[in-house]
């Protein structure tokens, strides 16, 4: 097994699957997410292989964008990766890592753990935090034609799988409901140090939007 040219032909599979993806879960999303994991792996016991597999795949069908059918993602990655003869083994624990790293809520039992899951989990979590994470976080806002902000339409906590994926609240709402969450929910030292710092950015940036909203220098 060629490990190399496996990673070389996931990419490649990647890029053609998500050419024509919403902005914020297209090929440069996975390249982020990939960049954070080998960087966050480097500081982990982990099977590296794996864990770059797992960023690579993490996103090949969100299930958001497939009418909230989480089956299809590991399904596609399990069908490549056969194609590619990876040992079953490592495809069903891609497939795992797939099913189980998504935010849903907060509010799930994450049925499946590794220490490669947490690392592709950590460096997925990145990019929905800091400039890039606010970048995306309005650009889906956009894509679902939400409002920016309504000051009437509080933020809704500890909402279940299913509220959360259904929900249609101003862009603004999403920090509370997830992206000011996300820095206590990192699993590595690596995740933790560098989501302290995008989480001081989010909240510098939403004391700018709120003063510039209520017309206040």
């Amino acid at each position: 097994m060629n490990k190399q040219q496996i990673i070389s032909n996931t990419v490649a599979f990647v890029k053609d699957t998500l050419k024509n993806a919403e902005g914020g879960h297209d090929w440069f999303h996975i390249l982020r997410v990939w960049n954070n994991a080998k960087l966050i792996a480097k500081n982990e016991n982990v099977d590296e292989f794996i864990v770059e597999l797992g960023a690579l795949l993490h996103d090949i069908a969100d299930s958001k964008f497939y009418n909230g059918d989480e089956t299809i993602g590991p399904k596609m990655a399990r069908t490549f990766l056969e194609n590619e003869n990876v040992d079953n083994a490592i495809i069903a624990h891609v497939e795992n890592i797939i099913s189980n790293i998504s935010y849903k809520g907060g509010n799930f039992e994450q049925k499946f753990n590794s220490p490669e899951l947490e690392v592709v989990q950590d460096a997925d979590r990145l990019d929905a935090i800091g400039a890039v994470g606010i970048a995306r976080c309005f650009n889906y806002g956009g894509f679902k034609n939400r409002l920016l902000y309504n000051p009437e339409i509080a933020p809704k906590l500890n909402q279940t799988k299913e509220e959360y994926k259904n929900s249609e609240a101003p862009t603004i709402n999403h920090f509370y409901e997830k992206l000011l969450l996300l820095k206590d929910k990192m699993n590595t030292k690596t995740g933790k140090k560098i989501a302290e710092n995008r989480h001081v950015y989010m909240e510098t940036f939403l004391q700018q939007f709120y003063n510039e909203w209520e017309g206040k220098l």
